[in-house]
């Protein structure tokens, strides 16, 4: 037979260490695609059925996965249900952020802020089925979240910047409480949106036309700014 020469028996070494590159790469990306289509069923099936009526094998049928691949991806529902709050609250995070508060007026920022908000709850009514979820279960799966202390933590700086230069120009009240302005913004919104159905039938109006909309965001506004505002 004849004989291989080292160059040869290199290169087919380095073709080999090549080929298992690949073929790791287009592994991890088949397992990050699944576990994001995992992630994405999952959402949609808490949100619908909350945790308790939510099913494992639904989110493996609509994911196009397995349940053994859930198990082994999240580690269970009640892993899985953590994961879709801790990626919900991080996302609106970062939806948060991308406003770029700190280039605007502060007043401006703050009307902001409170449109922004109350167009994300209409956008992504998941997130308040989910938060709504999670604190009938007496946010048990939020409570070792390494995750969420982070989130909250930048939500904060955001607002008590935003607070500070409203201050320093003059223009907002001092000593105004960051984390109590905070949930006030959610609470304007929040409440209505999720009181939609039986405010519809108390006040004998239709919450969620295009007009009432409207009226609600603009009064969210004014409360607000009126709030804040000198």
């Amino acid at each position: 037979m004849p004989k291989v020469s080292n160059v040869a028996k290199r290169a087919g070494s380095q073709a080999r260490k090549t080929s298992a590159g690949r073929t790791g790469t287009s592994h991890a990306r088949d397992a990050e695609a699944t576990q994001k289509r995992i992630l994405a069923a999952a959402k949609k099936e808490f949100a619908m059925n909350g945790l308790a009526g939510a099913r494992v094998d639904i989110i493996a049928e609509k994911a196009e996965a397995n349940k053994r691949m859930i198990y082994h991806y999240f580690g269970g529902k009640e892993a899985l249900f953590e994961r879709v709050l801790e990626d919900a609250y991080a996302d609106i995070c970062r939806a948060e952020q991308s406003l770029k508060l700190d280039h605007l007026d502060p007043k401006a920022a703050l009307e902001t802020l409170v449109r922004f908000t109350w167009q994300y709850y209409l956008d992504n009514p998941e997130f308040l089925t989910l938060v709504n979820n999670e604190n009938l279960q007496k946010a048990v799966h939020l409570h070792g979240s390494k995750v969420l202390p982070v989130i909250s933590r930048n939500r904060l700086d955001m607002v008590e910047s935003l607070l500070a230069r409203g201050e320093k120009a003059g223009i907002f009240r001092p000593g105004i409480d960051a984390m109590q302005l905070n949930i006030t913004i959610a609470a304007v919104g929040y409440y209505y949106i999720t009181n939609r159905f039986t405010g519809s039938i108390i006040f004998d109006c239709d919450f969620m036309a295009s007009g009432m909309l409207r009226k609600r965001l603009a009064f969210n506004i004014d409360t607000i700014v009126r709030t804040v505002c000198k």
